[in-house]
């Protein structure tokens, strides 16, 4: 199928019959009420094995926790329950089906996920071991392979279940409601970035990734290409701090920020370029349907 056949993404919702425009609304709050109630059971579930100080300390804590396993395993499940939490408000609101949250091309492609896991994961494991051949380790080592395998599994759900609320609830319904892609992408990364709790360089490190994300849901149709993208970042750094070569913290410098900015540009220039050479981005489903 050929790229102007498929649906504008960003303004998807509204080609569907039961659309309106409040409906949107009442899937955040229902989810939103949701992922509270699951955010209790996982609270309830750690802090009987784990400790209510355990769990205290990383609830109250910044991003100093990623350099614990607990602490990753612990946050990584606090946002991949938002995917349970957005499939059951939709179940219930019955505005739209739950997949064209994914794409407008007929629901998740992985194997659009899988191709565009592959440059970012090496551009950046690459910057990552030159970075620390030249400045060092700042880590702590605690490598385990069940750990690893956890970390393997844990973090890309991690990064899609962030890509489905920004880049697919709060994209999707800015687009349908000003039908201006632009403005659909500047409001979600704004609150993509409020909600990390960095310092300023830090948050403006995300500003920039957010636009990159959205940029790439907007012209790929989808949140595959993002959520790779999101999942190379997350996922190299998971691996970096596991091996002790780096360590997680709220406070970013300035320099990091601008070389995590230009890094960032960079490897979006090359996706899009090879994106568009190569139809990465016409790729659609065989035999699809929106369910």
């Amino acid at each position: 199928m050929a790229n102007k056949e498929i649906p504008e993404y960003i303004t998807f919702p509204r080609t569907f019959e039961e659309y309106r425009w409040y409906k949107p609304i009442l899937v955040f709050i229902i989810g939103l009420i949701i992922f509270i109630i699951f955010s209790a059971l996982l609270d309830a579930i750690f802090s009987a094995i784990y400790g209510e100080s355990l769990v205290a300390s990383i609830v109250n804590g910044g991003y100093e926790v990623l350099n614990n396993n607990i602490g990753e395993i612990y946050t990584d499940l606090g946002v991949i329950i938002m995917i349970p939490s957005l499939y059951l408000a939709t179940k219930i609101v019955k505005d739209r089906p739950f997949s064209s949250y994914s794409s407008s091309r007929g629901g998740w492609n992985y194997r659009l996920y899988f191709k565009a896991l592959i440059i970012p994961l090496l551009a950046i494991l690459t910057f990552n071991l030159i970075s620390i051949a030249i400045g060092g380790t700042d880590g702590t080592y605690h490598f385990s392979v069940v750990f690893l395998i956890i970390s393997l599994i844990l973090v890309p759900l991690q990064c899609i279940a962030e890509e489905y609320i920004y880049r697919g609830l709060f994209m999707q319904t800015f687009g349908s409601w000003f039908k201006i892609p632009v403005l659909a992408i500047i409001l979600q990364t704004v609150i993509f970035a409020v909600s990390h709790g960095y310092n300023d360089a830090g948050l403006i490190s995300v500003f920039v990734s957010g636009l990159i994300y959205g940029f790439f849901t907007w012209k790929t149709n989808g949140i595959e290409v993002s959520s790779a993208l999101h999942t190379a970042n997350n996922l190299t750094v998971s691996i970096s701090v596991m091996f002790g070569l780096q360590s997680t913290s709220s406070t970013i410098g300035w320099t990091d920020m601008a070389i995590a900015i230009a890094l960032d540009i960079a490897i979006c220039l090359i996706m899009y370029y090879i994106g568009k050479k190569t139809d990465w981005f016409g790729e659609i489903k065989e035999n699809s349907k929106i369910s």
